[in-house]
C-alpha cells in the first residue's frame, strides 16, 4: 500500500474520532506540535524508525512531542499506531490530520513577512483582507526578516504578494543587465 494513502486513512479516522469526542481542536494542536517536532529535530524521525527501540519508549517520545498533557484520544491513537507497526508514518499522519482539519474548518494559513515588527492593528487589517479574499477563517502568522530590507511579503493559500524592497531591487537589477 501507498504511504500517503495509509497516512490519510489513519488521519481521517483520527479526525472522525476527534469530531465525535469534540476534541478536534485539541488534537489539531497536538498534531501540529508533533509535526513541528519532526521538523525541528531531524533525529526524531530516525529514533522513531529505529526497530531496536522499545514500543514503550517510542510511545513516550511521541506523547512528549505532542505537547503538554496530550488528551486520551491522542494517547490511544499513538498506541494504535505503534501496535500496528505504523510509527514510521506518524509524521505523515500528523501532517495529513492537519490538512484534513484545515479543510474541514475552512482554515487558511497566512504568513506575513516584514523587515521589522508590525503593530497589531496592521496585522488585523491584513488578516481581514485575507479573510475577505478567501471567505474562510485565517490562521495568521507574522515573521520578521531584516533581509527583505523593507515592505512586506504576504502569503496565503496559493497566493504570494511580494512588496518587499529586496524583490524590487532585484527586479531593477535584472532590468539593468
Amino acid at each position: 500500500m501507498d504511504l500517503g494513502l495509509i497516512s490519510v486513512r489513519y488521519a481521517r479516522a483520527l479526525l472522525k474520532a476527534s469530531n465525535e469526542a469534540k476534541l478536534e481542536d485539541k488534537v489539531y494542536q497536538e498534531m501540529q506540535a508533533l509535526a513541528d517536532s519532526f521538523i525541528k529535530v531531524p533525529e526524531f524521525r530516525f529514533t522513531i524508525d529505529n526497530p531496536m527501540l522499545l514500543k514503550e519508549t517510542k510511545e513516550k517520545l511521541l506523547l512528549t512531542a505532542s505537547g503538554d498533557k496530550p488528551c486520551e484520544l491522542t494517547k490511544t491513537f499513538i498506541k494504535l499506531v505503534l501496535k500496528e507497526d505504523r510509527e514510521s508514518m506518524m509524521q505523515f499522519i500528523a501532517n495529513s490530520y492537519i490538512t484534513l482539519y484545515r479543510r474541514q474548518k475552512k482554515l487558511i494559513r497566512a504568513k506575513l513577512l516584514t523587515a521589522t515588527d508590525v503593530s497589531s492593528a496592521t496585522e488585523q487589517k491584513l488578516r481581514k483582507l485575507v479573510e475577505n479574499q478567501t471567505n474562510g477563517n485565517v490562521e495568521f502568522e507574522t515573521e520578521t526578516n531584516p533581509e527583505i530590507i523593507g515592505g512586506f511579503v504576504l502569503e496565503y493559500d496559493t497566493y504570494r504578494l511580494d512588496m518587499s524592497v529586496k524583490s524590487k531591487l532585484a527586479s531593477i537589477l535584472s532590468q539593468l543587465k
